[in-house]
């Protein structure tokens, strides 16, 4: 393959939140960005998300050049794809509609550029089947919202390049974000099979009566997940091993753990059970809107990143 340019102009296709926080995290970092998505009222919400983000990414930081009057907006698709470097897609979760979509994204984008997905469901075997240039074709799938939280992972499908796989890595690091290599595909990825697992256990501890909903949250958050915001678990074993680190967890500490992981019991997610956390849920949040929530949540998440980047490399 040629020698590439660096990314300079992104084009972000289908705006729903996912697509419009990737906008808004683009614009950020200085980039044009050019959106675009059939969906009526499209345009204004993709502003009016921009808008509502602008003030949690000043806060973090922008990049040199970073402005909103960088965002273009058109209904039609190859227009915005004339010019990309690096195309954004965040289109509905259904195959058949994304084989026809990336088909579509592939005839219009220039031949060098990537066509990224955020698919969290569909694999890029699935999604680059109908590609002439299906070696350009890899997820990077965001973690939610995009324009707050670093992580990316990042997968290929069987057509995928190498070469384009690591421009992806790069390119999403140089922007600040923290990319994982996903060297087999899975449903959901990894971070999501993650939180997955966790979920299961908290749904079987309160089921069985161990845990209210209420206080499986508080031993999640006040305990292993503020860990959990410094230092992966493996890591957080070499410290749990004492002087000896990880040599001595391994040997004297993991013989207990994998006890305790065979007694781990998968919930049946009976509807009652289902209402139990509804109820428990509703109570929790004490009449605060999904968004205001949110917006508390990315607060702190702010505050968290601020805290690691003052610690600069004496974190992972």
């Amino acid at each position: 393959m040629p020698s590439h340019q660096p990314v300079r102009r992104i084009a972000v296709v289908g705006t729903g939140v996912i697509g419009a926080s990737w906008a808004a995290y683009y614009l950020s970092r200085g980039f044009d960005v050019v959106a675009t998505d059939p969906a009526p009222g499209a345009e204004a919400n993709l502003h009016k998300y921009v808008d509502s983000a602008w003030p949690a990414l000043a806060k973090a930081g922008l990049a040199a050049g970073a402005s909103r009057d960088g965002l273009t907006f058109t209904a039609d698709m190859g227009r915005a794809l004339a010019d990309a470097d690096l195309v954004q897609e965040n289109a509905p979760e259904r195959p058949e509609f994304k084989v026809k979509l990336f088909a579509e994204m592939d005839r219009a984008a220039p031949p060098d550029s990537i066509l990224a997905s955020s698919s969290s469901g569909i694999t890029m075997d699935v999604m680059q089947s109908g590609c002439k240039r299906p070696e350009r074709c890899v997820i990077g799938h965001p973690f939610n919202p995009p324009h707050i939280v670093p992580l990316v992972e990042v997968v290929g499908g069987a057509k995928t390049s190498e070469e384009v796989i690591d421009r992806a890595m790069s390119f999403y690091a140089s922007i600040g974000k923290k990319p994982i290599r996903l060297r087999k595909a899975l449903p959901g990825h990894a971070a999501n099979r993650l939180q997955a697992a966790v979920y299961k256990e908290m749904l079987h501890l309160i089921q069985d009566g161990v845990l209210s909903v209420a206080d499986a949250e508080v031993a999640v958050c006040y305990g292993p997940g503020l860990r959990w915001g410094v230092m992966g678990q493996s890591l957080q074993w070499h410290l749990g091993g004492g002087a000896g680190g990880i040599n001595h967890f391994m040997d004297h500490l993991m013989g207990p753990l994998v006890a305790m992981m065979k007694d781990l019991k998968m919930p049946d997610v009976t509807p009652a059970l289902k209402q139990t956390i509804i109820d428990d849920v509703v109570k929790e949040a004490r009449g605060r809107s999904v968004e205001e929530l949110a917006e508390a949540e990315n607060a702190v998440l702010l505050g968290l990143l601020a805290l690691r980047a003052e610690f600069g490399s004496t974190l992972p």
